[in-house]
């Protein structure tokens, strides 16, 4: 008695430490729940260049808010804008205007020492195939043109017309315009103002999104009343991190006050006493707060989602507080709680190494976010096993608690449950569920696509969809990414993709790509290029002495000409081009230099997802030029760790056997055939209604392993004829259980609705059928003197 209230003056001693540093954490503000969903995805590809150039294609877009402002007429769209842009001046340090239009006034200057070189592709072909005289009506056309006679000033700059060609088919790769001293994009009978705006904190940041969302809200009420026809659309990665924060917010809200008012009604009925009340919701509240504090020590971040599972384990917390109080409730006056816990904790410890586990069978995936829920839930229910260990003997004693009206209605029902037999009847039931089962399973299809994860409002996603296929914007997740010893061979091979997308435009499976070749070409085609040149129109004898012919000039003029041309013709780097402002827009396509290599990323704009074949075909035999589906590539991760965990979970069942052999020996397999059976009736039901395999499934059957053996174990320890504390605890377990994940499937994250559900299927039907594997004292004593 002594030794163990030492232990509970100890284990207060850590609760009191626990809280201060839950107290220095929140209140201090040092801890701010991340919302990243990608930390649900693989936590990287063993291949660095490749991890790279997502991230960075990601974070390009990441901190970017882009609106378009629309109406019917111009004129009103740009009044909606201005009253758009007047919300949101005051916080430019928060969401900072970009320059827009303002800042093409003087962007050609960056191309003049080079604008020689500088040819599209359709003139390059024709130079190679068009005769001299060609040229010299082309020049001529171009000197007296429309506006009333030759401008030989500029003329002289571009006499043929192909850097001017060169920058139509630059401006080809997207559909926006300067108007008016605004960007513009029409479609749809609309004409739309595009403004851009700069988030300066992370997207991610929840006191960044409290601040920019009601921002951009008051901006589009303010454009709709000053034009009430206006459109607004808006995209971002903070609107839906911030949605999707909201959302889990909301859950954990939902689900863990919803869990603990049903544990405190659950409770009060069946104990009658505000005092067992108290314990469970402290057991729990330790639980929570000491996984909290070592998560932070450990990970240095708290996920929301995270929090938001965690919320669910208040319904498995609570059973070793609930089995301790349960048999106390049937335990003799005489035996002291000390004692009582001494003969309940071989079960109790086996409980919480089945319930690790399954926990830890998460920690196996490549998923930050997963490898976070379960350390946080194991550690929560070791934490909480611990306070019913250390505290609950010394504030239960006997004659403390009463037996409610839950307890009394509740101890018969096990009298007249039906138990597993080679009874007819019962063989014939378990061979109709047999081939329900076997039905079931059959229809069992899988479905990894990480799409349908997604969890996204609605009006967001149509904006999104609806502004991507307004501005012809890439795709994020389905690119080309290409490596090389130095950035001229990363130019070079990323020319000799074009060549093959090409083909792809013309059929229309694609609308175009965007690479950092378009703008600067390799060293190598730029000296092919000067060579062509040289070879037709600035030849001595070419079109430029023809075009001076007919414009009257002498041969001085040709020669001046000629080394004006050559003067703009200064080699052009990738190196160079990147410190321009005009390059801003395409900086994310270059990668420069990770892990030893150069490398780069072609963008592809107005993508069939039907194309998608045909452009991974594209990328075949092209050294250093790899197809990344990002989409394709996680969806593959999701099937192949289902399949994975599917055997990790078979093994699980393995080890817990194993774990639990010394102890219940030929009764071992009773233990774990209520959790088994379970299982798999839980597929046979999804398959039935429809729903599709997922990896979140199975990690569900995973948990239900360390939930359900709870409910086997408390069932086959030893107890005395009559005493229905086993059954008890597992009523009032699987209920609270079934409150906590049963609200779980009402989450709005399909990751979290799929386990969710799945567990609380799982959870009922091996309340279910624990009792059906279990004998009494009696029945054993009778079968081993029959023996």
């Amino acid at each position: 008695m002594i030794t163990h209230r030492r232990l509970a003056l100890a284990w207060a001693l850590v609760v009191c430490l626990l809280a201060g540093h839950n107290a220095w954490l929140w209140l201090g503000k040092r801890i701010a729940p991340d919302t990243d969903i990608l930390a649900l995805l693989p936590a990287g590809e063993r291949d660095p260049v490749l991890q790279r150039s997502f991230t960075h294609m990601v974070d390009s877009a990441q901190q970017r808010v882009v609106v378009l402002v629309g109406a019917a007429q111009w004129n009103d769209a740009v009044r909606a804008a201005a009253a758009f842009q007047a919300v949101l001046r005051p916080h430019a340090d928060l969401l900072k205007e970009d320059a827009g239009a303002n800042a093409q006034a003087a962007w050609l200057d960056g191309f003049t020492p080079h604008a020689t070189l500088l040819v599209g592709a359709a003139d390059e072909r024709a130079l190679r195939a068009q005769p001299a005289s060609y040229w010299t009506e082309n020049a001529l056309t171009r000197a007296y043109g429309a506006f009333g006679g030759p401008k030989l000033g500029s003329f002289r700059d571009d006499p043929f017309g192909l850097f001017a060609n060169w920058m139509q088919e630059r401006a080809g790769e997207t559909p926006v315009r300067p108007r008016d001293g605004h960007l513009y994009v029409g479609g749809e009978g609309r004409e739309y103002v595009l403004l851009t705006y700069t988030l300066a904190p992370s997207a991610f940041a929840l006191s960044a999104q409290r601040r920019a969302v009601p921002l951009l809200d008051a901006a589009a009420a303010a454009a709709r009343h000053a034009v009430p026809a206006a459109e607004v659309i808006e995209a971002g990665v903070v609107l839906h991190a911030a949605a999707a924060g909201n959302q889990a917010s909301s859950e954990v809200e939902t689900i863990g006050v919803g869990s603990l008012v049903g544990i405190v009604v659950l409770t009060w009925l069946t104990f009658r006493s505000v005092r067992p009340i108290g314990l469970i919701v402290l057991t729990i509240g330790i639980g929570f707060l000491g996984a909290l504090s070592v998560c932070w020590l450990l990970f240095g971040r708290i996920h929301l989602l995270t929090l938001v599972f965690g919320a669910s384990l208040i319904g498995v917390a609570q059973d070793y507080g609930l089995y301790f109080l349960c048999h106390r409730l049937g335990a003799a006056p005489q035996e002291d709680s000390v004692r009582l816990l001494g003969r309940l904790l071989p079960g109790l410890g086996l409980t919480l190494l089945a319930a690790v586990i399954g926990y830890m069978g998460l920690a196996l995936t490549p998923f930050p976010g997963l490898r976070h829920m379960a350390v946080f839930s194991a550690l929560g229910l070791m934490f909480a096993w611990l306070t019913v260990v250390c505290w609950f003997p010394q504030l239960i004693q006997a004659g403390t608690l009463r037996r409610g009206w839950l307890a009394r209605r509740y101890r018969g029902l096990i009298a007249h449950w039906p138990r597993v037999s080679t009874r007819p009847p019962v063989l014939a039931v378990l061979a109709l569920l047999a081939v329900g089962a076997a039905v079931g399973c059959a229809r069992l299809g899988t479905d990894d696509d990480i799409r349908s994860l997604q969890s996204s409002p609605q009006h967001l996603v149509r904006d999104q969809i609806k502004l991507g296929r307004l501005l012809d914007a890439p795709t994020p997740v389905q690119y080309y990414l290409v490596r090389g010893a130095s950035d001229e061979q990363v130019l070079q091979r990323e020319e000799a993709l074009k060549r093959r997308l090409d083909p792809l435009v013309a059929r229309g499976d694609l609308s175009g790509y965007q690479a950092l070749s378009n703008w600067v070409p390799s060293a190598h085609t730029q000296a092919d290029r000067l060579a062509l040149l040289d070879a037709t129109v600035l030849a001595p004898d070419g079109p430029l002495a023809a075009l001076a012919q007919t414009l009257g000039e002498d041969r001085d003029w040709v020669a001046a000409t000629r080394a004006h041309l050559r003067d703009r013709a200064q080699p052009l780097s990738a190196e160079a081009f990147l410190r321009t402002p005009v390059s801003e827009p395409w900086r994310h396509l270059w990668l420069g230099k990770v892990d030893g290599v150069h490398a780069s990323i072609v963008a592809l704009r107005g993508m069939r997802y039907a194309s998608i074949p045909a452009l991974s075909r594209a990328a075949d035999g092209l050294e250093g030029v790899q197809w990344v589906d990002k989409v394709g590539g996680i969806s593959a991760v999701l099937g192949r760790y289902r399949a994975v965990m599917g055997a990790v979970v078979l093994g699980a069942y393995a080890l817990v056997f194993l774990a639990l052999l010394p102890r219940y020996r030929g009764r071992t397999w009773r233990v774990l055939a209520p959790t088994a059976a379970a299982s798999v009736l839980t597929l046979a039901i999804l398959g039935i209604s429809g729903q599709h395999l997922q990896l979140f499934h199975v990690l569900a059957l995973m948990l239900l392993l360390g939930v359900g053996v709870d409910y086997g174990i408390f069932m086959q320890e030893d107890r005395q004829q009559g005493d229905d504390a086993p059954w008890l605890a597992v009523g009032l377990s699987a209920a609270s259980t079934l409150l906590s994940f049963g609200l779980l499937a009402l989450s709005g994250t399909p990751a979290l609705r799929a386990f969710g559900l799945t567990m609380l299927v799982g959870t009922a039907l091996v309340w279910l059928a624990a009792p059906c594997f279990t004998v009494t004292a009696k029945e054993r004593h009778e079968a081993t003197v029959t023996a």
